[in-house]
């Protein structure tokens, strides 16, 4: 049985019939309605998180594993607002997240009511679309008189004073074109495929009658979405073959070496490239993104059609899948080489023997080469997540395949979140590489009974933010080291014991080859943990 709320309902059934099939549902009574209808909808898994900050991360994980739209669900209040860091990620990231919130009936904003604030466009321009959804009464009132009249005359118009049998508090729209009217709107939200979105539902009291047997037959709006195929393919394929120096970027984030290699071409202009053919997503190295910025001209691949300036030579934007370009273009260097992309393989792979070479003292460079190097000949399928700062900025020197990171806006606020949101929902084994303070920040995403064994997490814990000790000129704060830095004398063994997960710890080599072992074969039901303590 389902609500009785109609608005609820229509969007229930909406939501299956765009095929959001995974809910992150958050604690709370207003959304309870919302929250029942999910997990009583057979096409839809629940999720339960209570932290609703690492609820959208979880929400973000799961979008990135199942490349499909995935809904977070919060009640009223300043619950909505703990979801802005995951939102703002998700809307640079491109992916859906469909964020529902709860709401209290509009008359009492601002009148100290509890929960209550103006949730409508909280989220402001990190979404796609916001709407509100009008509470909707499925029968005009009987009663009579000039009010009933005209309410029979114009089904669709906002109450002032309640029907016979409504509850004091609520108020809403009825009749057929109040259906129309929220039907239309949540079919608005969920065609925007390119980003978050944000469906705010105003929901009166009583709160709690699940008396429906079954969901409304929906109206569902569909869109025909642009695509990359015949003349267009072979015209980018053609100006990247006929350019001087071309070169193809592929961010999100990995561009293995790349920083290297620029440090190495310093002001050479023979490696300046005159067309470049960007596949979208965030580039790690300021310093790769200030050498593109003296090529000629950028042609930017992306889903949206967006304008992304990133290299501020940008003349060409092109709406469509950038996977699609980039294996068009590959193939074509197979069966031509271009000398320019020749050139630049050959500096790459230089560096990468080198790379390759290194045997550095137990650190945190030692760390990641080792994982990296272990992880090279792991036979079963994996999946591997890097928090952002200095753990990324070691894959993109040691890793050799794609890597999943939170660029988007490159915050540290969700990185285990979005990795453990990525496990739930996958069998493969997630890996997540982290530093102490994103860590201990997002400790919560441990608090999870979703969690399985197929995720691992390795830990790199120095003490402080050792990014900041990279930086010229910091060194003369003396707020460095407490304020800027964060430096501590925190484990996670204590956070693991309480939260089942198994925990390991490594303080020098031998460990750490024994550690990095056990988290890449134990077989287990929950979270494997490796905490490594070295200097940066």
């Amino acid at each position: 049985m389902y609500s009785n709320k109609e608005n609820v309902n229509i969007l229930t059934a909406l939501l299956v019939a765009h095929g959001v099939r995974h809910a992150v549902c958050c604690p709370g009574s207003r959304n309870a309605p919302i929250v029942h209808n999910l997990n009583e909808c057979p096409d839809i898994q629940c999720y339960p998180v209570t932290d609703e900050r690492s609820a959208g991360f979880y929400a973000l994980g799961m979008s990135q594993a199942l490349s499909q739209p995935v809904a977070v669900c919060v009640t009223s209040g300043t619950a909505l607002l703990n979801l802005a860091p995951a939102v703002a990620e998700a809307y640079y990231q491109q992916r859906p997240l469909v964020v529902i919130s709860a709401d209290r009936p509009p008359q009492w904003i601002d009148q100290l009511d509890g929960q209550t604030l103006p949730q409508p466009d909280a989220l402001g321009r990190f979404v796609r679309k916001a709407v509100t959804l009008p509470e909707v009464i499925s029968s005009p009132p009987e009663s009579g008189g000039v009010r009933g009249g005209l309410n029979k005359r114009i089904c669709s118009r906002v109450q002032t004073t309640p029907p016979a049998g409504t509850p004091p508090n609520s108020g809403g729209e009825w009749g057929t074109e109040a259906h129309w009217y929220c039907n239309r709107l949540v079919n608005e939200a969920l065609l925007e495929q390119f980003g978050p979105v944000h469906i705010n539902v105003p929901i009166s009291e009583p709160l709690f009658d699940f008396s429906v047997a079954q969901l409304p037959e929906q109206r569902v709006i569909s869109r025909i979405l642009p695509d990359i195929s015949g003349n267009t393919l072979r015209h980018i394929g053609q100006m990247f073959m006929l350019a001087k120096r071309p070169m193809l970027i592929d961010g999100q984030p990995m561009n293995p070496l790349l920083d290297e290699a620029v440090a190495l071409v310093g002001d050479d202009e023979s490696y300046v490239p005159d067309f470049v053919l960007y596949i979208g997503g965030s580039i790690v190295s300021k310093r790769v993104k200030h050498f593109l910025r003296k090529a000629r001209e950028t042609w930017v691949v992306n889903a949206t059609g967006e304008v992304t300036d990133t290299f501020m030579n940008l003349t060409q934007v092109i709406q469509g899948e950038g996977k699609v370009v980039a294996d068009h273009i590959r193939f074509l260097c197979e069966d031509r080489p271009h000398p320019f992309v020749q050139k630049w393989e050959e500096l790459l792979s230089s560096l990468r023997q080198k790379a390759d070479a290194l045997t550095p003292a137990f650190s945190q460079l030692a760390t990641v080469k080792l994982f990296e190097d272990k992880l090279s000949i792991l036979h079963s399928p994996f999946t591997i997540h890097y928090a952002n700062s200095t753990a990324i900025r070691l894959a993109n020197t040691f890793a050799r395949h794609p890597v999943w990171c939170n660029r988007g806006v490159n915050g540290i606020d969700g990185s285990l979140s979005t990795a453990a949101g990525f496990s739930c929902v996958t069998d493969e084994k997630v890996f997540c590489v982290i530093g102490d303070l994103s860590f201990f920040y997002d400790q919560n995403a441990l608090w999870n009974q979703n969690l399985r064994g197929n995720f691992r997490i390795l830990l790199m814990n120095n003490g402080c933010g050792g990014i900041f000790s990279t930086l010229p000129g910091l060194e003369q704060s003396p707020a460095r080291d407490k304020y800027v830095a964060a430096a501590h004398h925190t484990s996670a063994e204590g956070i693991c014991m309480q939260n089942n997960v198994v925990y390991l710890k490594a303080e020098n080599m031998e460990e750490l080859q024994q550690g990095i072992d056990t988290l890449l074969y134990i077989d287990n039901e929950r979270p494997v943990l490796l905490e490594v303590f070295c200097e940066v």
